[in-house]
């Protein structure tokens, strides 16, 4: 049986009684097995002992000390006992005994005893009032757990029932690897982790115990994404995503042998630049998915302005050329008009049928493009999530691309590729687009299951935006040169994160700033405003004009974060930047820079900033590489705040961090697979 399978109540076991089963009710523990697996948060090492002379180098210290004598200070209910130690070296110390008057019997004079605290000066002389003292023995002096608890329970409580714990039923419990694995990577018996965790005899052996459950966790969560593969492709993941370095350098040397399908050579010859490298061996990676046997599962990652919505294009061709159609689903209404806009100006030439779906198409448009999606009269359609909802149907979807991906959830991933199963077609392809570089260690574990294709260069041309910063109360200087570059025929982006006031009025809103812009500081010049909740129409009309150099100045919110594409305009002004996530302020900085003109970027904070606000924006002004801030952002914010993991459903470890251990996880992956390629 395993551990978290025991189904005993908690309330059998020794010294728990209905109150104290009740309180460890409220950590979700209610049978043995949910005690045993409640793991310690640290290891307290009393098997060294710290002179008092150096309690300031570190938060909490042990010592061995004689109690020198006993001394007590107030009068009435407020009088406090203070226990006076002495350690071997003769420095004293003061214990403040807050409510635990009983220690002075405990703790008679000229006592050995073992403390364990945090000590400041106070009056004086060295002080603790937060420690825990014992008689010093063999006993004391142990490596102790920590757990985490919660009000009514002491570590001391807690040491002693999951003890209790142990002693009756961690003999018998099975390990949950396999004991091949186990053996190949030295991972102990369960039952050894289990006392090695919560009673160890030095900290390596917790840290050893905490390394091998680490493994546990991220092996069994491979398994998961490699029987998950196995199902829906017939075939495992890539063990690591460098590994799929050797399938480019052979898509490298065949690509003259491979070259591109015919509807991606007509379009590529129509393109006025070259495709790159990156970008062409993107699409014979799709192209050998697409012309395989098991559907695609692929992530298309790269930086902003690095050509994925091309390559996807390219792959929608691929599909079309078999027969089949393409969805292609965006997040937004702004972001599927550009996509459709892009499509129409590069696919129609060539006899692509498109559409363009969401929510707001009037009712007397959206019947007949229904009955021509499901007729096979439309071959790429494009949309939010109105691409599958209940009425849509189609009738050969064979590819399902999803921009944006992290903005959609696991059921509405597999809802589009359902979508193309109805028809009695199989599953469809799916292509995965990410604008926010994602780190090789995150792609690994959270989108484990899929191939993974990156773009890391980007079109020629084009120069490096600089980025400069402005405290709050420089904007002047900041209006001052956006106004030269609009004299010289440029334009530019001002975007807040408010669209209106709000009760913390020192946030500047983009519709109070839009009137200020567009009165007083910038009147010569065209000024529009835009954000989520003006009409899409309404949006679409601006966009345009903005594009069409009619509006020179356009505000916003960040509804500007992705997908447009203006190569006339070279600044991007961020207002209370400190309020905006790495990625988000990497994504509105490439809204510029995609011409040949020089282009910056101005981040406005404000004094007060938090640690985590300098830290994004020192990192904005040091690189404009998409990769490297997304490492960074990985680790300020971790991962599950950076992609989206606990909508998608791969957030369950307990320990594990597959940024911290990803060694162990790049092992486990492997055991993982290795062991489903020999039995499954």
């Amino acid at each position: 049986m395993y551990a978290g399978e025991i189904p005993i109540p908690v309330s059998r076991l020794k010294g728990v009684g209905p109150q104290t089963a009740k309180v460890l009710s409220n950590l979700d523990i209610l049978t043995v097995g949910d005690l045993l697996s409640w793991w310690p948060r640290d290891w307290e090492d009393r098997t060294v002992s710290t002179p008092l002379s150096r309690f300031a180098e570190r938060k909490k210290i042990h010592t061995i000390a004689r109690v020198a004598s006993h001394d007590w200070f107030g009068a009435g209910r407020m009088k406090t006992l203070k226990l006076i130690i002495e350690d071997d070296e003769g420095t004293l110390a003061e214990l403040i005994c807050f409510n635990r008057p009983f220690l002075e019997k405990q703790f008679p004079v000229d006592s050995r005893v073992s403390v364990y605290g945090s000590f400041r000066i106070a009056y004086g002389s060295i002080q603790s009032s937060a420690f825990e003292i014992d008689l010093d023995s063999q006993l004391s002096r142990k490596v102790f757990p920590v757990y985490p608890l919660t009000a009514s329970l002491t570590q001391i409580q807690m040491r002693k029932i999951i003890s209790s714990a142990l002693d009756s039923y961690a003999k018998g419990i099975d390990s949950e690897l396999p004991q091949e694995v186990r053996s190949a990577h030295g991972i102990p018996a369960k039952h050894e982790i289990l006392h090695m965790m919560h009673r160890p005899h030095r900290v390596e052996e917790a840290t050893t115990a905490k390394e091998a459950l680490i493994f546990e966790e991220l092996y069994l969560f491979e398994l998961a994404i490699g029987r998950h593969s196995l199902k829906r492709r017939g075939r495992l993941p890539a063990i690591d995503i460098s590994d799929q370095s050797t399938e480019r350098e052979m898509l490298d040397s065949d690509a003259q042998s491979n070259p591109l399908l015919p509807l991606q050579q007509r379009l590529a010859e129509r393109l006025p630049f070259s495709l790159t490298d990156d970008q062409v061996n993107c699409i014979l990676e799709i192209n050998a998915d697409i012309t395989g046997e098991t559907p695609m599962a692929r992530l298309l990652q790269g930086d902003v302005g690095s050509g994925k919505t091309l390559v996807s294009f390219m792959a929608a061709l691929a599909v079309i050329e078999q027969g089949g159609q393409v969805a292609l689903l965006a997040p937004t209404e702004l972001l599927a008009r550009q996509h459709a806009e892009g499509a129409a100006t590069l696919l129609e030439v060539l006899g692509v049928r498109l559409a363009y779906l969401t929510g707001n198409v009037r009712a007397s448009g959206r019947k007949e493009l229904l009955t021509r999606l499901a007729s096979g009269e439309i071959d790429v359609i494009v949309g939010t999530h109105a691409l599958f909802s209940q009425k849509v149907q189609y009738k050969n979807l064979r590819l399902a691309i999803i921009d944006e991906q992290h903005r959609f959830g696991v059921r509405q991933r597999a809802a589009i590729q359902e979508k193309g199963m109805e028809g009695g077609n199989g599953i469809p392809h799916l292509l995965m687009m990410s604008a926010t570089p994602i780190p090789r260690t995150l792609a690994l574990s959270v989108f484990g299951d899929l191939d993974v294709s990156t773009i890391r260069s980007l079109p020629g041309g084009r120069k490096p935006i600089i980025t400069h910063l402005a405290r709050k109360g420089n904007e002047g200087k900041v209006y001052d040169f956006v106004r030269t570059q609009l004299a010289a025929g440029r334009q530019a982006y001002f975007v807040y994160p408010l669209i209106d006031p709000s009760e913390e009025g020192s946030l500047k809103a983009a519709t109070v700033m839009f009137t200020s812009l567009a009165k007083d500081i910038f009147p010569d010049y065209s000024c529009k405003l835009i954000h989520s909740r003006i009409p899409e129409d309404e949006q679409r009309l601006i966009m345009s004009a903005f594009r069409e150099g009619k509006v020179h100045v356009l505000v916003a919110t960040s509804v500007v974060e992705v997908g447009v594409d203006v190569p006339n305009a070279t600044c991007m002004v961020i207002e209370h930047a400190e309020r905006f996530g790495l990625s988000a302020l990497h994504q509105m900085r490439g809204r510029v820079g995609r011409g040949s003109e020089q282009s910056f970027c101005f981040l406005i904070y404000d004094d007060k900033l938090t640690e985590e606000g300098k830290a994004r924006i020192k990192v904005m002004h040091e690189t404009t590489d998409g990769f490297a801030i997304a490492e960074k952002d990985l680790h300020i914010r971790g991962p599950g705040e950076m992609t989206g993991i606990r909508q998608s459903g791969y957030a369950g470890f307990t320990l594990a961090d597959p940024v911290r251990d990803y060694d162990i996880l790049v092992k486990a992956r492997k055991a993982a697979f290795d062991y489903l390629e020999k039995y499954s």
